[in-house]
């Protein structure tokens, strides 16, 4: 197998054990109990976006904090920002659930989120479309991109052949606010955004670069798998950012901040936890609560480290599957994160029985959204063996010879060492 087919198999492989973690990350969550939705998606993302992408770049980086603020402002506040904007896509992804049900709401979201995120950094912010248009890997990875979108689509009709099977009670409280508009217009709003994290590792790129010469990672012997560490910190500042504001804005409005301390639950904390006060997304089964009942502190901490460190390995994987990718295929990461995603997100929807109950077409339809996901993969990975294939071979030259001279001697003695050495080469 030639160097780009092995190191592509490795940035899949790298790309798909983010995704793995990024459909796994929420299972934790599920164990939670006796918690508003602020307090343990905050706690979460505090190793999320804060703890975990600072102790792995500290351990794996040297000197990275002076990286981070060695870059020019306008790369650092400008990745903080769009770290910022990514924020609300995820805030607002539930919302697409509450008007267009799971499974058109995350199929219309995550087709916005995979073509604008992996279609705008190359086209209108490193200017290649035109290498995407008018040449063999080029319009090959389009295809896989394409492909993908297909995939998720067909995935999104499963979802919704899976609501249509419902109860006429279940499908009421599922999606009782059922609304199109609403809904693809915050689908819209927040695919966008949810796309913003792409466009950050975008404009993130010198921090990255920053960490890849010579003297940060090389002449360390560190690997340059992690060299893109540093930009996820001042990302993930961002995103902390939206989601702190928002959280502390629900612990005022619904009295939950004493959450993090007590030991046992007020009865006033016996509440439904609808999508505006949880809209990142779908929300554990809410335990009852009532005056006196004990709050599992220890398990409850444990169970959002976990869910957070696991949320972040999701870019943590991401950014050393790019480390492989061929640079000019550097965008078609995106997709197969998003394909991923959606792969073990599905995964585990039939482990744990989601998809039970449902006919033959539904699992078929499912089915069959996974197989065209992963052809995508591979529909983008002929992309990147014909983007190796296509580099123009350097012409052949006259090897040019290298005299070494003599330091500190003068130009007659260095053209006498200079005729020696060439007699030595033709002698042999």
């Amino acid at each position: 197998m030639s160097a780009a087919g092995t190191s592509f198999i490795a940035a899949v492989t790298l790309h798909w054990t983010g995704g793995l973690a990024s459909g796994s990350f929420y299972i934790p969550y599920k164990g939670v109990r006796k918690w508003s939705w602020e307090t343990y998606w905050l706690l979460g993302g505090i190793f999320s976006w804060l703890v975990a992408p600072t102790v792995f770049a500290w351990l794996l980086v040297p000197n990275v904090w002076h990286i981070v603020f060695s870059a020019k402002p306008s790369v650092f506040w400008l990745t903080y920002l769009f770290g910022v904007l990514w924020g609300f896509g995820g805030l607002t992804f539930g919302l697409t659930m509450r008007y267009l049900g799971v499974g058109l709401g995350m199929a219309v979201a995550l087709s916005y989120c995979a073509a604008v995120g992996t279609l705008v950094p190359p086209i209108f912010l490193d200017h290649q479309g035109g290498q995407l248009i008018s040449t063999g890997w080029g319009l090959m990875t389009l295809v896989g991109v394409a492909i993908c979108l297909l995939g998720i689509a067909v995935a999104g009709l499963a979802g919704v052949a899976k609501e249509t099977e419902l109860s006429a009670e279940v499908k009421k409280a599922s999606v009782a606010e059922f609304s199109f508009f609403k809904g693809i217009v915050i689908a819209t709003f927040s695919g966008i955004m949810s796309a913003c994290f792409n466009f950050a590792l975008d404009r993130g790129q010198p921090i990255t670069d920053a960490a890849k010469q010579a003297h940060f990672l090389a002449t360390h012997h560190h690997s340059d798998l992690w060299a893109g560490l540093p930009t996820l910190i001042v990302i993930l500042w961002g995103g902390l950012t939206t989601n702190f504001v928002w959280c502390v804005f629900l612990h005022l409005k619904n009295r939950s901040a004493h959450e993090y301390l007590a030991s046992t639950a007020r009865e006033d904390e016996n509440r439904l936890v609808t999508a505006v006060d949880g809209p990142g997304y779908t929300q554990p089964a809410p335990a009852e609560r009532h005056n006196g009942d004990r709050v599992p502190l220890t398990r409850n901490y444990i169970l959002c480290a976990m869910a957070g460190t696991l949320w972040y390995l999701q870019f943590f994987f991401y950014q050393m599957g790019q480390s492989k990718m061929p640079e000019k295929l550097a965008f078609s990461g995106w997709t197969l994160h998003m394909a991923s995603i959606i792969i073990f997100a599905t995964i585990w929807g039939i482990i744990l029985h989601e998809w039970r109950g449902t006919s033959r077409v539904t699992h078929a339809l499912i089915t069959l959204g996974i197989m065209i996901l992963v052809f995508s993969t591979i529909v983008v990975g002929l992309g990147s063996y014909l983007q190796a294939k296509a580099k123009p071979k350097p012409a052949p030259t006259k090897a040019a010879m290298v005299i070494p001279r003599q330091p500190g001697v003068g130009h007659v003695a260095a053209d006498i060492h200079h005729a020696a050495y060439v007699i030595a080469l033709t002698a042999r």
